[in-house]
């Protein structure tokens, strides 16, 4: 006899297989072409070498910049997560309030990041304003999921007896929720932290700041022994923030 599983799982792994098939047949992926690149590809980065650090300064203020934004852009994103994530939780209000602001959330999410920042830089311009508002806008979409997730999924009893007591929902989030979720929210913030920062990276494409803006310009100038030296920056900058990510994932687990 068949097993259910067994079966459910094979028709699974035909479906994927098929649907790996079909992206690689109307992908138009050939390996000719990737193999004839080869050259294209090794004269770039042979004009990156040896990289250009006459332009540290540039370097320098672009870094400055991508933390600004990645930093602003979080903190706005945690300010209106608050709220949220408590409207998007079952445990803190009734259904028909929940429901619509967790779509509310799938929604924001759902907008690209860049799309986000095209629309900031035609309405306040270029600059760093328009990239803390796509990041801040768009981070809220996780950050509000993720605060609702940690409300709901913290141990019943404590918040129980609690309500059982006559205590309000301030009074549960405070002495039987938050003792429980406070690790949790630490820990998404401080990742969703890292994902602005590797997000601010590109705003500076569309002119919303930061060191992206640098990278685009000596490209589109053929400047690619600049834009070596921007680019070693940029991973240098992103192993920095991932040493300290992980240190302070430790630190609050």
């Amino acid at each position: 006899m068949i097993r259910r599983g067994g079966s459910g799982g094979f028709l699974t792994g035909v479906c994927l297989g098929a649907v790996v098939l079909w992206s690689f047949a109307t992908s138009d992926m050939e390996l000719s072409r990737l193999l004839s690149a080869g050259p294209r590809i090794g004269e770039f980065l042979g004009r990156m070498i040896p990289p250009d650090l006459t332009v540290m300064s540039e370097i320098v203020d672009g870094t400055a910049e991508t933390l600004r934004i990645a930093i602003l852009g979080t903190l706005g994103a945690v300010i209106l997560s608050v709220p949220l994530g408590l409207a998007a939780s079952e445990t803190m209000v009734p259904p028909v309030i929940y429901r619509s602001v967790r779509t509310l959330l799938a929604l924001i999410r759902a907008i690209p990041l860049l799309l986000v920042a095209m629309l900031m830089v035609g309405a306040v311009g270029l600059g760093p304003m328009p990239g803390v508002i796509a990041v801040a806008f768009h981070a809220t979409g996780m950050l509000g999921k993720f605060y609702a997730e940690a409300i709901d999924g913290v141990a019943r009893p404590p918040v129980e007896a609690l309500q059982s007591a006559g205590a309000g929902p301030l009074v549960r989030l405070r002495h039987a929720i938050w003792p429980q979720m406070a690790p949790v929210i630490a820990r998404d913030t401080i990742f969703r932290f890292e994902l602005n920062l590797r997000e601010s990276l590109i705003l500076g494409i569309v002119g919303a700041g930061g060191i992206g803006f640098y990278i685009q310009t000596y490209v589109r100038s053929f400047q690619y022994d600049k834009a070596a030296s921007v680019t070693i920056a940029v991973i240098l900058l992103v192993i920095a923030i991932e040493v300290l990510n992980v240190a302070l994932r430790k630190r609050f687990s």
